[in-house]
């Protein structure tokens, strides 16, 4: 691609999203409803305009690097983008009605500001061109989920989350900080350009160990943001602490941008280091696969069993990240651990949505497993919406979730890990146990609650979303190979 010292042009996705998150803070410190509907109609509409912008970048054929190395636009990055967006807007129809029922945005819109400055954190992580420009935009993403996740000041259960949340976030930003500081020393450049090009120069021999060295705290720093074992500690505390909306907003978006800075760092950055990082992956992944099926089994939460159930799930993603043996092969396997993580995000924004849809405007959370049983009885649609992202996330079919095992599981046996091939199935095989009772709770089991019985209120947005949500699980179930296309077409445009 071509350097282009200073070509605005090609971040005006980002421009244009700092521009209209500053705008909208201030039109709502002028609001006077106490939903903020102002507030929510320019959001939802700025991410509308964001998707044209990046369609229309992606169309054109629009690549290249600017500020000096620090930014890069290429088919990746506007793939990735215009999914954030997506996943952005719909966790925020899903969410409206619940933050408004909780005071959450009738004292100001920062749900809504907050929401857009964490995207763009997510969106300069997607596009970085340095370990610098990385490292910036996932502290403006996680500043702003530190806030997001103590929005209910009222609320203990939140800010102690949040707490935690905070601290576990410094410490992984450490390891991170300290792995590129390490990488620096022993490559002499911060730029992921710069860096391949010194390792495929060679490295001399006493800086090899600074090099490990650092690739083991990258890789640490990478771990903690996807949430796999042994990083994994303040995955199910948030997640259950958090109001539910910004659970969503941790659990679904954040993931496709750190997907997009590890295959940034490792896969552009540090390939010729692939036997060290894909050992430490195999590792991490097979712990994730196992810590996360076997805690979620033990969850009466069902927010809890989801966090679990993420961190298995993140497992899954690992094993196809580090499934190329080659140059080649690197590509099928990035290309299908983005077809996963995509699935992976469109999965939890139907299971969340669902819980949220659920929920009460007297305080009924509806986050415990309990609350879903007779779900059938109350809605035979949204009990059948339910169970298809259950069958997802374990991975049965029609569903696309199948599909996305089912070539992660290709791609590791193509590149002969044919033992972690059978561990995934195995452990697969756990999760399965705790997906299907969730289906059992909704449709064979009676409501214990009043709450758990009462009839369904939810708008008939959120309501047509969640819907076509559960569609779209089953008929790219059906038909994958578009969107797997498109992922390895991304992947393909960054090397």
């Amino acid at each position: 691609m071509q350097d282009i010292n200073l070509n605005f042009a090609l971040a005006a996705p980002e421009i244009l999203l700092l521009v209209a998150a500053c705008g909208i803070l201030v039109v709502d410190a002028f609001a006077r409803s106490a939903n903020r509907a102002i507030t929510y109609g320019l959001t939802q509409l700025t991410f509308a305009v964001l998707i044209v912008v990046s369609a229309m970048q992606w169309s054109n054929g629009v690549a290249g690097a600017t500020f000096h190395g620090l930014y890069v636009a290429d088919g990746f990055s506007h793939v990735l983008k215009i999914f954030t967006y997506l996943a952005g807007m719909v966790t925020l129809v899903y969410g409206r009605a619940y933050a408004e029922a909780r005071d959450m945005v009738s004292r100001g819109g920062e749900l809504y500001v907050l929401a857009l400055l964490s995207t763009l954190g997510q969106m300069v992580m997607i596009s970085a061109g340095s370990m610098v420009t990385i490292f910036l935009g996932l502290e403006l993403m996680s500043l702003a989920l530190y806030a997001l996740v103590a929005l209910r000041r009222d609320h203990t259960q939140a800010t102690e989350a949040a707490m935690k949340y905070f601290v576990l976030g410094a410490l992984a930003t450490g390891f991170l900080l300290y792995g590129m500081s390490m990488l620096y020393g022993a490559t002499g450049s911060l730029s992921i350009a710069g860096v391949a090009a010194a390792l495929a120069q060679g490295v001399p021999a006493d800086r090899e160990l600074v090099l490990v060295f650092g690739l083991v705290f990258i890789v640490s720093g990478l771990a903690f943001k996807l949430g796999v074992v042994p990083f994994h500690m303040w995955v199910p505390d948030v997640y259950h602490g958090a109001p539910t909306p910004v659970t969503l907003l941790l659990g679904a978006a954040p993931k496709l941008a750190t997907f997009a800075i590890t295959v940034r760092i490792l896969g552009e950055a540090l390939p010729m280091l692939a036997p060290h990082w894909q050992s430490m992956m195999a590792v991490l992944a097979v712990l994730s696969l196992l810590v996360g099926n076997l805690a979620a089994i033990m969850q009466t939460s069902f927010k809890r069993m989801l966090a679990y159930s993420t961190i298995a799930q993140m497992g899954f993603i690992l094993l196809g990240l580090m499934s190329g043996t080659d140059a080649a092969s690197r590509h099928e396997a990035f290309g299908m651990a983005m077809f996963y993580v995509v699935t992976y995000v469109m999965t939890t924004l139907g299971t969340f949505g669902v819980i949220l849809l659920l929920s009460r405007a007297n305080g009924f959370e509806a986050d415990n497993l309990d609350d879903l049983k007779g779900l059938n009885r109350r809605s035979p649609w949204f009990a059948l919406l339910l169970l298809i992202m259950m069958f997802s996330l374990a991975g049965l079919p029609p569903t696309v979730g199948f599909q996305a095992k089912l070539v992660v599981l290709s791609v590791l046996v193509d590149s002969g890990y044919y033992w972690l091939a059978v561990a995934a199935v195995l452990l697969s095989l756990i999760g399965a146990f705790y997906y299907l009772r969730v289906v059992k709770f909704a449709y064979f089991d009676e409501p214990t609650t009043a709450d758990a019985a009462a009839p369904i209120e939810a708008g008939g947005v959120s309501r047509g979303v969640l819907s076509a949500n559960g569609l779209l699980t089953v008929v790219l179930g059906v038909v994958p190979g578009p969107l797997m296309a498109l992922c390895l077409a991304a992947v393909v445009s960054i090397f």
